[in-house]
């Protein structure tokens, strides 16, 4: 679709500690391209993908941020107007689940729409040496109303469920989006189906909870 055809322009935040596979996840869904030598991310990195949930095409403007503390002093800004965030762990390294709070706390200091959409995903599910459970993750996720994934930035899994989520999310939170008046696409109309059954769309990957 052409940009012009989109409800809205969504910003989304990649956020979690360093080497957790953001730079991977995003570029994994943005160019579906893998890179086992990624290098750490210096500062912020930020890509624009059209993307299309249930007929509704939004514009993604994502927010990837180095996880390193040296890098803190971009938070405010990195914050400012962003509609979901997706915060990561790796499931094979305890340190960076254990780091959450943390970042659940930033979040809640710096974002500045109050309903903000929280996705919680435990990447690197291919790797071996697994050191959190999905259920210890699911249980993070219920406890602070996120949505919750796990997946694999190497081989695909739950990459694009988690973004699709996401965005669908956002789109059925009255107030947290407005309609691009430039939109050439005609009506508006979000799915509001039951919670099973979106969750059937994910393919086992994705609870909404």
């Amino acid at each position: 679709m052409q940009d012009s055809e989109c409800i809205t322009t969504l910003k989304i935040l990649i956020v979690g500690e360093s080497g957790v596979g953001k730079s991977s996840l995003l570029l994994r869904f943005t160019d579906d391209t893998f890179d086992p030598e990624q290098s750490a991310t210096i500062g912020v990195d930020f890509k624009v993908k059209t993307f299309t949930v249930e007929g509704n095409c939004t514009k993604l403007a994502i927010w990837d941020t180095a996880g390193q503390e040296r890098f803190r002093t971009l938070t405010p800004s990195y914050y400012r107007g962003g509609q979901g965030v997706i915060m990561v762990y790796d499931v094979t390294n305890r340190h960076t689940f254990s780091k959450l709070d943390m970042w659940l706390s930033e979040v809640d200091t710096y974002a500045t729409k109050p309903n903000l959409v929280r996705m919680l995903v435990g990447n690197k599910i291919d790797k071996p040496g697994r050191e959190v459970s999905r259920e210890e993750g699911l249980a993070f996720a219920r406890r602070h109303a996120m949505l919750f994934i796990e997946a694999s930035a190497k081989t695909q899994d739950g990459v694009q469920c988690a973004f699709e989520e996401l965005v669908q999310k956002i789109l059925q939170t009255p107030g947290l989006w407005e309609v691009d008046n430039r939109s050439q696409g005609g009506g508006f109309s979000v799915s509001r189906e039951d919670t099973a059954a979106q969750q059937s769309s994910c393919g086992g990957y994705c609870s909404l909870v």
